[in-house]
């Protein structure tokens, strides 16, 4: 799949499935500098995500600082012809100063054995 650059930043579309429902995110950084991938709370409101006594509270470091995340274990995410089922995201306020909904990490790109391809600016499957 065909990456966006902003700024000089990787950007994607994403799919979420929570509970049988699905939504694309189309403002999503690619971020290899992230362990995890974490979604703004507003971003995924419409599917229904929301904070519940199981759910793990963690605090994440990041460049910008830190902020409080929960866990949240979701049917599936997608980016193009990669997926990853049965996956933990986290969900957080995100305020970062510029519009992101969300961040792929390392989980995701581990799990899918992606290849960055920067000559041609593209992310694929392994």
């Amino acid at each position: 799949m065909k990456l966006r650059l902003d700024g000089r930043l990787p950007f994607l579309s994403v799919t979420l499935s929570f509970r049988r429902k699905e939504l694309r995110l189309d403002n999503v950084l690619l971020d290899t500098g992230s362990a995890g991938s974490v979604f703004r709370a507003d971003a995924v409101d419409e599917l229904g995500i929301e904070p519940e006594k199981s759910d793990r509270l963690r605090r994440v470091l990041g460049v910008g600082g830190s902020e409080f995340v929960y866990s949240k274990r979701i049917e599936k995410l997608a980016a193009g012809d990669m997926q990853v089922e049965d996956f933990e995201i986290q969900i957080g306020a995100m305020d970062y100063g510029f519009p992101l909904d969300g961040i792929v990490g390392m989980d995701f790109l581990l799990a899918t054995g992606a290849v960055i391809d920067l000559g041609t600016v593209e992310l694929r499957g392994s």
